[in-house]
């Protein structure tokens, strides 16, 4: 199961699922007020513990008992919220360019409030940060996609950019990725400091881009040393965006540690 993050869709995963898939099924869900899922009211219905029940759901649907689950960015606290509440289900966990919720909110610092200054504005209250982004919708999520790391909107494929942009100009999808945000701070924070103590016990992989914003603020890996008990790591050449900017090398390393991971 592959995950994707703010402000993209399933697309994210278009080649490096496509490379996978000669071994694994490949199910590759757009998350909860993403893409062309449900996008219902309420902020609570946004926390990431509804929509790890969402692929919770979706994957025994499918008929997969057990499978190995990676998510990019708000794809990746889906996936780690996943791994802690429904455990026998997932084989491995891999979390793509960030670190815990509970740690990056509880220890925030300037320099990452700067760079993730995202949280807080689309956390306002509705309606103010969906008429802003509404405004202008490609000029709003392109700056986005150029703040973290990316050096051009060329280092996305153009069939993926397309696919996010046809998303992002829906104004729900808009209302949904801001309650998303809201959620985090109002239900995903108090949700992570209760489980503070607890570890995912399944093989785990954490990858970052190197020269994004995460790299530059946080020793990453360190970040999960108490979260994950079985942990891997490695950097990746790229900013937040490395799964778009360089799809074979994040192949290479999902594949050597899901290799690994299932001996």
């Amino acid at each position: 199961m592959l995950l994707h993050g703010f402000p993209q869709t399933h697309v994210l995963w278009r080649e490096v699922g496509a490379a996978l898939s000669d071994r694994f099924t490949i199910i590759a869900p757009d998350l909860r007020g993403y893409g062309e899922s449900s996008k219902p009211e309420g902020t609570e219905n946004y926390s990431f513990r509804h929509m790890a029940r969402d692929q919770s759901a979706l994957m025994t649907h499918l008929g997969f008992a057990r499978f190995h689950v990676a998510g990019h960015d708000r794809g990746g606290r889906v996936a780690h919220r996943l791994a802690l509440d429904a455990p026998d289900q997932v084989l491995s966990l891999t979390v793509m360019d960030i670190v815990p919720t509970h740690r990056l909110l509880a220890d925030l610092t300037r320099d990452v409030a700067s760079a993730y200054y995202h949280w807080f504005f689309l956390a306002q209250p509705a309606p103010f940060p969906e008429a802003m982004i509404g405004h202008d919708p490609d000029r709003y999520f392109e700056s986005c996609l150029l703040g973290w790391g990316a050096a051009e909107l060329s280092d996305f494929a153009p069939q993926a950019l397309a696919a996010y942009r046809t998303a992002w100009r829906d104004p729900e999808t808009i209302r949904g990725m801001c309650a998303d945000y809201r959620a985090a701070l109002h239900y995903d924070f108090e949700l992570d400091a209760a489980d503070l103590a607890r570890r995912v016990s399944c093989p785990a992989l954490v990858l970052y881009g190197a020269q994004g914003a995460m790299a530059r603020h946080y020793d990453v890996p360190e970040t999960w040393q108490d979260r994950l008990s079985n942990i891997h790591a490695q950097a990746l050449p790229g900013g937040h965006f490395f799964v778009d900017q360089y799809p074979a090398e994040t192949t290479q390393a999902l594949a050597r540690f899901l290799e690994h991971a299932e001996g």
